[in-house]
């Protein structure tokens, strides 16, 4: 590209829902196929490429390029769980389209571009600085705010639905503040639709004004106490750290590793025959007109493309437009008029003749197929209460669910429960609602409810009946909040861990994405019921009304849910999965989450101090060696004294004209020696863990049980692992001293100790018994240092005084292969050539032939069956492992050949969680199991029956995966007892 070249840069993503939302429902004739979304894109992206110069553009491009998300996790899910965690899946009828318009693309002979690991925004933000660089102009075709942070010289938007273009002072009438201040101005407003925290009550005009004011987020929060309003400089104090998340989240990265150079933007005239193929093909037949009388093609001599969806062919491509989370058409539902999307999106769901699909249709025909809320009941008496048990008694199986206070099982406080006995027939028990916030404050509760304890009565006998099969989704909630209230539910079946046991790796297992999925319903957001900003309120507020359709409408899912999903598990084989692995960990981690773990709130304070101290120690270290002062938060100032003053190599500017300080740029010039990026580096790492930990962990600390605990996440994983959050206990750092001390802050209570069990090497112990690699199995049967030995097999060195050098590239090697590692990955990794890399990786192949065997027919399995198997059957599925797309193709290849070493893993901890507490209870032993931390699990125990206890936690985890495997490498595990996690790891 060069100086006076313009690219044209299209967000796929936006034009495939706007294309959606401006057209109404279009199906293609022969065969029901629906191409609405796929005609208004087509549409739309001919107008562009006919009319660019008639627009306000007002140019011809001489580069384009349709960039797409590729899929719902990026690196920010990294950075913030929960981002974009409320996305609703996608229309049904749009699903089966994302493909067709990719291939739509390619007809246009226009590149298609789409990165894992990264939104379409951020491919625009690289592209865009690279072409600016290179002398061009670039033209943002979108509207979306969240680009408008690259508006500047040089680079302008593009609205094609208002044929208006953006610029700087445009962004300017808009929101109030330039473009390079936009970061700034949404990492306070937040997103509530991509779940962006921000911070609460700051909206645009006031974030604007904060920014005039004080110049930037880092010196707003700096000089936060200097704000007037009482209410607004706390919120901004309190939330300062949401705000800095935030700004990551929001913050496009334009560094990415592209794999498609500005040379092969060029725009291309479109193949007339090619195009008017797919567009006949899509029975296009007005636009087929106007492409065939621009061309000089004649219709009649071409032959439409076969555009086989409808018999099963692959319509490639992820779900796209924002991160929605990916789901597969289901097959038409009875009594739901619309196409047939048998077969639309990557075919790895069963064909309408499988067992699975044969027992879903008999589920869907008892479920039927509408679903109205006007026929839930409210009780509001005990009598009628009584009436509806005995009903669910006499049927054997109820749907339940509780409605509370908070999203926190250890802090709510019970409002209501909602009862299903079958399909529509539902009903809501009111039992702590009140009218206002004055009634909240007083006490005081409305009127015509049943008392708590009478209900708790009543339903009792019901919950624990074993004759009666209860029914949830994400039970553990609903278990952990009855328990506090004195009743185990049992037995019970959770539909989400069935949908998750069915389809880990498909798409989102949220009731509401169930609901639209199999059944065709529209649930009511929660949002919706206890508003948001301003207007949230807790449940107890709700309406009782309102509280009885939205609380009974999800009991009737769920029990809608388990007559189509539970024949699966039989029809598919995976009925020990669930039973196994799945179902009884739910009381397990209840239990776990229930017991909490004491931490020493004085010892994080003074840690606390501690690296307030060591980090203003570090800022003078900064200052020194910057020769002046500033705000070393602020990466505009600290890119101009590093690249600017300095002269640092490495430097380069990002899309707002400022110098990029990304920590990998600055770790690797802290590698090379500068001593001003190493203070940087090691400056940020301590601030991190200051704000991250040492802050906020005290907060989480229970004002009654004065223990902190944690909410453990089942089917929140494609591989089985077990995720926590609020707080997130399995993210604390071990490899660093100041990580380490940490953990010291997690004790036993006085007269207790911890005990900690952690598997040794289990993954790569998994990855010898699955493969059958004899170098491998025979050292782990003999105990020997695995690194050790694989760099002797490697390198040909003894293993006695081996250089730690070496066995530091073995152990790279090691686990890298575990993961797929690429040539390029270990050579940034051991910062050595990528030839080098290449070369070891090679040999490691070579002394170790079985696990290329393994890695190439996990792939082949993934290719075939669309998943692939732990040990343990458990399946994980890759919907795009036959992606054309070479980059996604490869990374579904990669997570095949790990997914069976960690999802077997994984199932192995669950395995020996699951028969733990028995295992104690039999020895008579009263240590219970706390956490569980990847392959650690921690107990607290007292001190008197600590030597009897490690035995017995050490059997249950070396064996927990007999007898229904059989490993040929055994399982080892490391327990100890300290009196906090740090000595006891």
């Amino acid at each position: 590209m060069k100086n006076g070249d313009h690219l044209f840069l299209v967000d796929g993503s936006g034009y495939i829902f706007r294309a959606y939302h401006a057209l109404p429902p279009l199906n293609r004739k022969s065969d029901g196929l629906p191409v609405s979304a796929v005609l208004g894109f087509c549409n739309m992206v001919w107008k562009l490429l006919q009319d660019a110069r008639n627009t306000a553009v007002g140019v011809v491009p001489t580069h384009f390029a349709v960039i797409f998300d590729y899929s719902s996790k990026t690196f920010r899910n990294e950075l913030y769980a929960e981002y974009k965690a409320n996305r609703s899946a996608p229309p049904e009828d749009l699903i089966p389209q994302f493909g067709l318009i990719r291939e739509a693309t390619r007809a246009f002979d226009l590149p298609c571009l789409e990165m894992e690991g990264y939104e379409a925004d951020d491919l625009i933000a690289t592209y865009a600085r690279l072409a600016r660089e290179a002398g061009g102009d670039v033209t943002i075709i979108s509207s979306d705010k969240d680009l408008m942070q690259l508006v500047g010289p040089n680079v302008s938007m593009y609205d094609p639905m208002k044929d208006r273009q953006i610029g700087i002072a445009e962004v300017i009438e808009k929101w109030g503040v330039p473009p390079e201040k936009m970061i700034d101005l949404q990492a306070l407003t937040g997103d509530s639709i991509d779940n962006v925290p921000g911070v609460p009550g700051i909206g645009p005009k006031t974030a604007a004004q904060l920014l005039e004011t004080f110049g930037d987020l880092d010196t707003l929060l700096a000089r936060a106490g200097e704000i007037k309003q009482d209410k607004r400089r706390e919120t901004i104090i309190s939330n300062a750290e949401n705000a800095r998340i935030s700004r990551e989240l929001v913050r496009l990265k334009d560094d990415v590793t592209v794999a498609d150079p500005l040379g092969d933007l060029v725009l291309q005239s479109p193949d007339g025959q090619k195009l008017i193929a797919f567009l006949k093909a899509m029975e296009f037949s007005t636009l087929t007109r106007r492409v065939a009388e621009a061309t000089g093609t004649d219709i009649a001599a071409i032959e439409s493309a076969k555009i086989a969806v409808e018999s099963g062919a692959e319509a490639h491509g992820p779900d796209v437009g924002a991160g929605q989370p990916q789901v597969r058409a289901a097959a038409p539902q009875p009594g739901n008029a619309g196409p047939a999307t048998t077969g639309a999106g990557p075919a790895v769901t069963d064909t309408p003749q499988t067992p699975a699909m044969l027992a879903t249709a008999r589920a869907q025909a008892v479920v039927g197929a509408t679903i109205e809320r006007t026929g839930y009941a409210c009780i509001r008496d005990l009598a009628t209460l009584e009436q509806w048990v005995a009903e669910a008694r006499a049927t054997g199986i109820v749907a339940f669910r509780t409605e509370t206070t908070s999203l926190d099982p250890m802090r709510a406080e019970p409002v209501g429960f909602a009862l299903a006995v079958g399909p529509g027939r539902a009903a809501y028990i009111p039992v702590g609602h009140r009218a206002s916030a004055a009634d909240l404050l007083g006490g005081g509760r409305t009127d015509n409810q049943i008392a708590l304890n009478d209900a708790l009565s009543a339903l009792k006998p019901l919950l624990a009946d074993r004759s009666v099969l209860k029914i949830g989704h994400n039970l553990k909630y609903d278990w952990l909040m009855m328990h506090r209230l004195g009743i185990d539910v049992a037995p019970f079946d959770d539909t989400m861990l069935i949908s998750y046991v069915l389809g880990a790796g498909t798409g989102s297992h949220d009731i509401t994405a169930l609901a639209e999925r199999w059944l065709g319903h529209e649930m009511i957001p929660f949002k919706e019921v206890i508003g948001s900003g301003k207007n949230l309120i807790t449940f107890d507020l709700v309406d009782i009304e309102r509280a009885t359709t939205y609380a009974t409408e999800g009991a009737d899912i769920a029990i809608r849910l388990w007559q189509i999903l539970k024949p699966r598990l039989t029809a598919d084989g995976l009925v020990s999965v669930y039973e196994r692995l799945e179902r009884p960990l739910v009381p397990v981690l209840a239990r776990m989450e229930e017991r909490g773990i004491s931490v020493d709130r004085q010892m994080l304070s003074r840690l606390s101090g501690e690296f307030a101290q060591r980090a203003g120690a570090l800022e003078e270290d900064v200052y020194t060696a910057a020769g002046e002062r500033f705000t070393i938060g602020s990466p505009k100032q600290l890119g101009d004294i590093m690249f600017g003053k300095m002269g640092l190599p490495g430097g380069s500017k990002t899309k707002s004209g400022q110098w990029s300080t990304t920590a990998q740029l600055l770790e690797e010039l802290a590698a090379e020696g500068y001593e001003l990026p190493r203070r940087i580096v090691d400056w940020r790492q301590l601030t991190k863990l200051k704000s991250t930990y040492t802050d906020a962990l005290p907060e989480y600390i229970h004002p009654e049980t004065k223990r902190l605990h944690t909410s453990y996440a089942l089917a929140s994983t494609p591989t089985g692992r077990i995720s926590s959050s609020e707080p997130n206990l399995q993210n604390i750092p071990i490899r660093t001293s100041e990580g380490r001390r940490i953990r010291t802050a997690f004790i036993a209570d006085k007269g207790n100790k911890l005990v900690s069990a952690d598997y040794s090497q289990i993954e790569l112990r998994v990855l010898a018994h699955i493969a059958d690699i004899p170098q491998l199995r025979q050292a782990f049967a003999d105990g020997v240092d695995i690194h050790a030995m694989t760099a002797s097999e490697m390198f040909g060195v003894p293993v006695a005084g081996m250089p730690s050098d070496v066995r530091r590239r073995a152990k790279a090697i090691n686990f890298g292969i575990v993961y797929g590692i690429s040539a390029f990955g270990l050579a940034n990794q051991l910062s050595i050539p990528r030839e080098e890399a290449g070369a070891y990786i090679k040999k490691y192949f070579e002394r170790f032939p079985g696990i290329k065997d393994y890695m190439d027919s996990s792939k082949q399995m993934a290719r075939d069956k669309g998943y692939v198997e732990t040990i343990f059957g458990r399946r994980i599925h890759y919907p795009e492992i036959r992606s054309s797309n070479p980059s996604v193709r490869a990374f579904n290849e990669r997570a095949s050949i790990n997914a069976p070493i960690q999802g077997s893993a994984a199932d192995i901890i669950r395995r020996a969680m699951v028969r733990m507490e028995d295992a104690l209870r039999e020895a008579r032993l009263s240590a219970r199991m706390l956490l569980q931390v990847h392959d650690e699990l921690i107990f607290e125990t007292s001190e008197e029956e600590v030597e009897a206890t490690l035995p017995v936690v050490k059997k249950v985890m070396e064996n927990a995966a007999m007898p229904a495997v059989s490993m040929v490498v055994p399982l080892h595990v490391d327990a100890r007892a300290a009196d906090n996690w740090d000595e006891a790891h």
